[in-house]
């Protein structure tokens, strides 16, 4: 049996840019994407803490050590600059391998910086 465990989060980063005018993801600073092991294209769930909103969409890298965690077209309708996200992304893999497994955890920190 194979089940969807949690492999990525980015725990309570901040909104610093919604763009409407953009064809849809979310950009998020590549040294935040490389700490919590995410790569560009990877399909994410993105839950808004301020408003209750969740929604998923795809990562694109944003200039690293920027900060950047921009909702893009679509998705800039879920959330406004300031508002508090968790950025997760998940794995399937067997059972038992599950039962094993680490997810990456990140906690930004002002800015959100490592």
């Amino acid at each position: 049996m194979r089940i969807d465990v949690l492999k990525s989060k980015v725990h309570r980063a901040v909104i610093t840019e919604a763009n409407l005018n953009y064809v849809g993801s979310l950009t998020l600073d590549e040294d935040l994407m490389d700490a919590a092991n995410m790569i560009e294209n990877e399909k994410i769930q993105v839950v808004n803490v301020n408003n209750g909103e969740r929604i998923e969409t795809y990562l694109l890298k944003g200039k690293r050590g920027s900060g950047v965690v921009c909702l893009n077209g679509p998705a800039a309708r879920k959330g406004a600059e300031g508002d508090i996200v968790i950025i997760i992304s998940y794995a399937n893999m067997e059972f038992e391998a599950a039962k094993k497994f680490k997810p990456w955890l990140v906690f930004p920190k002002d800015g959100n910086k490592l």
